[in-house]
């Protein structure tokens, strides 16, 4: 099964696709969708992000995509404006039929790294083992591969489940 993970932000969105048969875990893509520009305004800059989100999905044809949840920041405006991003990212998701489930941030770090406070340079690690890739991820690229991990392996367990 495909996985698309998705690490929302307004600026960058990281993604990370990922394979699981059985117990193998497969890296297949990551990078990341810069949204341009501040000068470009807002509505600009959603559109580049739910463009680009098709364009992964377009290319990459996962059977699934998972995206991290939002988390409460000081900055009630920078809040929002993250949902917005999170927003386009998810319609572009769903505008093509795919499932897309969510995690939080502290719930992927734990499943990844076994602490829901994890760094981002413990999580571009553990990303990189888990992966066996040579060199880390950027880290928006390694925080979507990590969603994408926990889902995966979220869905084998609840799957496992059903099939007793």
């Amino acid at each position: 099964m495909r996985w698309l993970g998705i690490d929302p932000g307004l600026r960058t969105t990281g993604f990370g696709v990922i394979e699981i048969e059985g117990q193998r875990l497969r890296y297949i893509s990551s990078g990341i969708i810069e949204s341009g520009s501040i000068d470009l305004g807002l509505p600009k800059r959603l559109g580049t992000l739910y463009s680009g989100v098709q364009e992964v999905l377009v290319t990459y044809q996962p059977d699934a995509a998972a995206i991290e949840e939002i988390f409460l920041n000081v900055n009630p405006r920078s809040t929002l404006m993250l949902g917005q991003a999170r927003g386009a990212v998810i319609a572009a998701m769903v505008s093509t039929g795919i499932a897309v489930t969510e995690y939080s941030a502290r719930g992927v770090k734990q499943a990844i790294v076994g602490t829901g406070r994890a760094s981002k340079l413990q999580m571009q690690e553990m990303v990189k083992r888990l992966l066996k890739l040579n060199k880390s991820p950027s880290p928006d690229a390694a925080d979507a591969l990590g969603v994408a991990i926990c889902a995966a392996h979220h869905h084998q367990v609840q799957d496992g489940r059903t099939k007793q």
